[in-house]
């Protein structure tokens, strides 16, 4: 296609109309599917591939809720928005996980009963962000987490707040915020006064409102405060307030409820209410505060300056802009970096012409990121009651600027000191503290801190004592927030995207939520060695929100990544070199539309060729420093709103022919070009409509094989949706039919064997072996936390996963490449991998150290679950140590420890002079020393071997 067509239609936009949306998945489906899920583990067989995690720890998740037990503020439970919930019982040394492999992993809430070991879990995050994934209600354990009773409330989807009585542990009182992205009734405060068997829903505003904060009187446990929030979230659009925001107050332990906001009150009321957080100061419960994100717009007072500004181009026509002073114009444009060639003359030239406007100035430097910031809404605000909320009163002049900006939806906590009415916090981006009752506000950060947060614990007895729950994770105070500890150790990194290099050992490289880009070496392990080294083994390379990674596996040190909305760059790790890469409209087009995670793909027929998708499809023939549209608009369009939409999510090059292209965009658009973006076609009929296209992958086997996952997440439809082509998209087969009901992030082919197929969930990976006919689930190592990435190291066969909310985890799938051909054999022996001999083996360093001891890790596949007989011969026959296994079904391994069995060893060394000379190491054992064994397994009369040699 040539270029004068591609400007004509790029400059053109259209809309696709509201029409038939995809229906939301209903909890009952999702429950039901939660089997589904279990039975795919328990009959796989592959349910025995150990997955290692290695990392990062140093970055962590989201964290979304603290438990600490007052009496003992060493003990603690921190709730991860995506990655569970862990305990600690010595001040966040250490921490165990206590929620996995539940129906769901992403907490909203939590609250514990320290007298009576009760737990409770609200499930489905609380923040209204890209990535708060839904819950199904309620969990309770009675036993510190070993166990865990489904308590109800399905159709919640995101829990606000749960809030206990203080002497009845069969009454709990729970909000309710509904679905994120579809209306739904089943929203609104819930009470139960038998310990969850039943619940009553005694506040409901409307289908659009849920409550998303609840407070309780602590001298009266009668006396209840809850906080509404009326918000609509679709791909496109996101209405965070309305008139169904407000705050109620009960009296009567939560059966009625009044609204203490608005009218005279002195609380904002109306359309522009955002998210309300609350809080209660204990000496004197007539005092409350509120946390308001008020969305209403500010009077925005015209001022007089010399300088040019975006408002001002708005609002003037040609004649005025011509009429204004050069100086002004060269300012705004060197201010703003506009490109040589648009410079005051041509500026000058194309406005006198009318090609231009002066608006189109203002169009031309605006991008997702600073319309998210520039809106220009009133944001955060404070108020106070001293009247147990009959009045209200701001609590500062004017506006908290930086502190919510316009995403007050992902904040709204507020917490007051339990001995001081006057001290106050506010979290957001930073962490505020007012010493004056909210008149004037300090910020509590420090260096090892991350800038957004979530969750705020104050002790009540010891002053200064705080526990900091943000989106790098766990920080605790007892100086008041002068100086901070970061505690970090769970492995909870929150990733996007997910890549290797060919390094040796390689190294793995992603994109985490709201904490940059990272790598690392593929063989880290995450413990806290690395304070003995003085560095961690993982460094940032990115900040911002972590996206798609890709690198130039000629160097290994050329990297392509960056953060949200295409914002990329080139980074050298070695000259530590960076330099900006992301494309820009002509002046006078429309601005470019980039998703959140905007994609790349680094061409592998010559990786100095970079691809890079907006609503349009640009390439680079120079590394990233020239890039060239090659399409026109890929995708349907997009909705008019207020969030980036009618964007490329996926980007894919075949490997095996150059120029063989597919595009995959946010609103259901595929398309593909056979001829490096001539031309290209739509072949989005056939698929589901209006999904969100999470993947296209081409096939490295096979030319004009494709497969695509598309994701209903954004309809709150959680139905998984794969499709191949083997006609270059002409026409599809769903595949994968036998999947729970889990949305798919990313499906890949496997690099060595063409019949396996590797997808991604938001609830864990599966593998088919026929195809896509029939998948099963891993499952050893791993947590059922969503999958966002995943990639197949060629060389090593390693299967590489990122996960939003469990860090990275690794496995080898070596035996999993070759399942389709050995499936129906009764028994096969994995030759094992080649031992270093050690004079160490056995040994103690001294009486208070562990003897070391190898380990040989022996794989093996059995078709059927059985007594597994194993034993070690000589390389003349010689047995040496046997022992009895229980196998399962399936690809599983097994560890020995290259000991020899006494009794065995006094039978054949008699004959065998090297063996007369093995003795005892300092534990006892008598091991193998260098040389050729044979490892025999049987099953029945089924023997299979292989050679062991040790060097």
């Amino acid at each position: 296609m040539k270029k004068l067509n591609l400007l004509l239609l790029i400059c053109s936009i259209t809309f696709i109309s509201y029409g038939q949306v995809p229906e939301a998945t209903t909890a009952n489906e999702r429950i039901n599917s939660f089997e589904t899920r279990e039975s795919l583990k328990e009959s796989s067989l592959v349910r025995n591939v150990e997955f290692r995690n290695v990392g990062p720890v140093n970055m962590s998740g989201r964290i979304v809720d603290f438990a600490v037990n007052e009496k003992d503020p060493t003990q603690f439970y921190a709730a991860y928005a995506s990655g569970g919930l862990f305990y600690t019982g010595n001040n966040g040394i250490t921490y165990n996980s206590i929620f996995d492999n539940q129906i769901v992993l992403s907490i909203g809430d939590i609250a514990v009963d320290w007298e009576n070991d009760i737990i409770w879990v609200g499930t489905g995050e609380n923040n209204s962000s890209r990535s708060s994934y839904s819950g199904v209600g309620l969990f309770k354990s009675t036993d510190k987490g070993n166990s865990w009773e489904y308590m109800g409330l399905p159709e919640s989807h995101h829990i606000g707040r749960i809030i206990l009585h203080p002497k009845n542990p069969n009454i709990l009182w729970v909000a309710a915020l509904g679905h994120l992205y579809s209306e739904n009734e089943e929203r609104g405060l819930y009470k139960t006064t038998d310990g969850g068997n039943s619940w009553k829903k005694t506040l409901y505003i409307d289908k659009n409102t849920g409550i998303i904060d609840l407070i309780m009187d602590p001298a009266n446990s009668d006396i209840l405060y809850a906080a509404s929030w009326e918000r609509d979230r679709r791909a496109w659009n996101f209405n965070e307030s309305g008139n169904g925001s407000g705050i109620y107050k009960s009296i009567d332990a939560g059966e009625n409820w009044t609204k203490i906001s608005g009218g005279e009150s002195g609380f904002p009321d109306g359309e522009g209410i955002g998210r309300i957080g609350l809080t209660v100061f204990p000496g004197n419960t007539d005092i409350l505060y509120a946390f308001l994100d008020n969305q209403f717009h500010r009077e925005l007072k015209k001022e007089t300056s010399d300088e040019l500004s975006k408002d001002d181009l708005r609002l003037m026509s040609s004649e005025e802009f011509l009429s204004l002073e050069d100086n002004m114009i060269e300012e705004f444009l060197k201010e703003n970096s506009f490109p040589e060639k648009y410079n005051l003359r041509s500026i000058k030239i194309m406005i006198s012409e009318g090609k231009i406007k002066p608006a189109s100035l203002a169009e031309y430097i605006e991008d997702e990121n600073s319309l998210l910031f520039d809106t220009p809404i009133i944001g955060a605000e404070l108020y106070r009651s001293d009247d147990g909320g009959k009045t209200w009163n701001k609590t500062h002049e004017g506006t908290l600027d930086g502190l919510i900006y316009t995403y007050g939806y992902y904040f709204g906590n507020v917490r007051v000191d339990p001995n001081n009415s006057d001290e106050v916090y506010l979290m957001g981006v930073p962490l505020l503290l007012s010493k004056d009752g909210g008149s004037e506000f300090k910020a509590l950060s420090s260096q090892n801190m991350h800038a957004d947060h979530q969750a705020l614990w104050i002790s009540p007895k010891r002053d200064g004592h705080l526990i900091d729950g943000n989106d790098g994770g766990i920080n605790i105070s007892y100086d008041k927030g002068e100086t901070w500890y970061k505690s970090n150790v769970p492995a909870v990194g929150q990733f996007y995207s997910i890549n290797y290099d060919k390094a040796e050992p390689y190294n793995v490289y992603g994109g985490l939520q709201d904490n940059g880009v990272w790598y690392g070496p593929s063989t880290d392990n995450p413990e806290d060695s690395w304070f003995l080294r003085g560095r961690d083994n993982y460094e940032r390379i990115g900040g911002g929100d972590g996206m798609m990674v890709e690198v130039d596996w000629r160097d290994n040190s050329t990297i392509y990544s960056g953060s949200q909305f295409g914002f990329y760059y080139r980074y050298n790790t070695k000259t530590k070199d960076k330099v900006r890469i992301k494309p820009v409209h002509e002046l006078g087009e429309r601005p470019l539309r980039f998703n959140w995670e905007t994609p790349i793909f680094l061409s592998r027929h010559n990786q100095d060729i970079l691809y890079y998708g907006a609503n349009r499809l640009y390439r680079s023939m120079n590394k990233g420093d020239d890039l060239e549209a090659i399409s026109p608009d890929l995708t349907n369009g997009g909705m008019k709103g207020n969030v980036s939409y009618g964007t490329l999510t996926s980007v894919y090059e075949s490997e095996l022919k150059f120029g063989l292209l597919y595009t995959g965009s946010d609103d259901g658009a595929v398309y593909v070009s056979q001829n490096s973006g001539d031309s290209w076609t739509d072949i989005s009929i056939g698929l589901p409509e209006k999904m969100w296209v999470s993947q296209i992958f081409a096939s490295k086997h096979k030319e004009s094989r494709v497969y695509v996952s598309l994701n209903g997440y954004r309809w709150d439809h959680f139905y998984p949706y794969i499709f191949v082509s083997e006609d270059y998209g002409n026409t599809w087969k769903q595949i994968g039919n036998n999947l729970p009901l889990e949305p798919l992030n990313v499906v890949k082919e496997d690099p060595i064997n063409e019949n396996i197929i590797y997808v991604g969930t938001d609830h864990g990976v599966y593998v088919s072996i026929d195809a896509g006919n029939d998948f099963m689930a891993f499952s050893k190592g791993l947590h059922d936390a969503p999958v966002h990435d995943l990639a197949i190291h060629p060389d090593k066969s390693d299967l590489i996963l990122g996960t939003h909310g469990r860090s990275i985890y690794i496995a080898d799938v070596s035996g999993v490449q070759k399942l389709p051909k050995i499936k129906n054999k009764t028994l096969v022996l994995f030759p094992p991998d080649i031992q270093r001999y050690s004079p160490n083996w056995g040994m103690q360093w001294s009486n208070y150290s562990e003897a070391i001891e190898p380990e040989l890790i022996i794989s093996c596949y059995t078709k059927s679950v059985d007594e597994l007989s194993f034993t070690i011969y000589t390389e003349s026959n010689e047995k040496l140590n046997t022992k009895t296994i229980s196998s399962s079904r399936g690809l599983q391994s097994f560890s020995y420890d290259l000991s020899i069995s006494e009794d065995l060893l006094k039978k054949v060394s008699k004959k065998n002079e090297k063996l007369k000379k093995l003795g005892p190491a300092d534990n006892g054992k008598i091991y193998l020393t260098k040389g050729n064994y044979k490892i025999e397994l049987r099953i029945g009369d089924e023997m299979v071997s292989e050679k062991l040699v040790i060097e």
